[in-house]
């Protein structure tokens, strides 16, 4: 039988018997367990009913965080010109074009997001297998192929995540840190579910959402309740854009129910 640590033991004592919780009482467990000596990220994994062979099935999208991911998020842009300059002025990290390639396929991969303006497709197609693996490569339907390089890094800075199914079917992404208060991220677990309900493909059938689970970098993980219809998640698409007033309301009605 594995022995675990007092730290380890007493995380997987008060997880015992929690299963299909509530946002609130998922958020409170975890976060009150993330007790190792960095920041932890509090990580969400969402179990979708489709299959990602197939095209009418593929699930990918965006979603501004109402309240970041605490993450500083390093940014490529493949550029020239007044776009390179505005990449730049913009707080790009890295910004190149023939040249940033030849870092690239050296394996030197020093940032997190990748934008390309549309005449750089050519050069980033050459490194699509470099990119592709690691979930960087540039693609219009999430925005980070596009002339408005300016807001493409602004938004990547501000908390922006985006989000794509593996092959078993799962989109999981960074939601916030544990030093986050509570509520911002019952937020941001609900903007993201949102995010995730509204990129329900076309092909998918039965339930979409079949498991949702909560964790932190070195915790252990909590599953929350999910009924087949989903339709609590639906009704926040865009947290930060509701007036802070009306809110309070939503946030307090959706914290004590199970998410459907």
């Amino acid at each position: 039988m594995a022995k675990y640590g007092k730290r380890t033991t007493a995380a997987r004592e008060a997880f015992a018997g929690k299963d299909l919780v509530t946002v609130a009482e998922a958020v409170a467990l975890v976060k009150d367990n993330a007790k190792a000596k960095f920041d932890e990220t509090i990580e969400i994994a969402v179990v979708l009913g489709v299959d990602p062979r197939h095209a009418d099935q593929m699930v990918r999208g965006k979603i501004a965080l109402p309240n970041g991911t605490g993450k500083t998020m390093r940014v490529a842009v493949f550029a020239r010109g007044d776009k390179a300059d505005e990449a730049k002025a913009a707080g790009a990290d890295i910004v190149g074009a023939e040249d940033l390639m030849e870092i690239v396929q050296s394996g030197k991969i020093e940032f997190d997001r990748c934008i390309a303006t549309p005449d750089m497709m050519p050069i980033v197609g050459r490194l699509g297998k470099v990119l592709g693996p690691r979930n960087l490569m540039p693609n219009p339907k999430i925005g980070t192929v596009t002339m408005d390089v300016k807001e493409a890094v602004e938004a990547a800075k501000g908390g922006e995540v985006q989000f794509k199914v593996e092959k078993a079917g799962v989109v999981h992404a960074g939601i916030g840190k544990a030093s986050f208060t509570a509520a911002k991220l019952e937020e941001n677990v609900l903007a993201f579910v949102g995010a995730v309900q509204k990129a329900k493909p076309a092909g998918a059938k039965g339930t979409y959402m079949k498991k949702i689970s909560l964790t932190s970098t070195m915790g252990p993980g909590v599953t929350l309740n999910v009924d087949n219809g989903n339709t609590m998640m639906t009704k926040i698409e865009h947290i930060r854009m509701v007036p802070k007033n009306i809110r309070k309301v939503i946030m307090s009605e959706m914290k004590s129910v199970t998410y459907a």
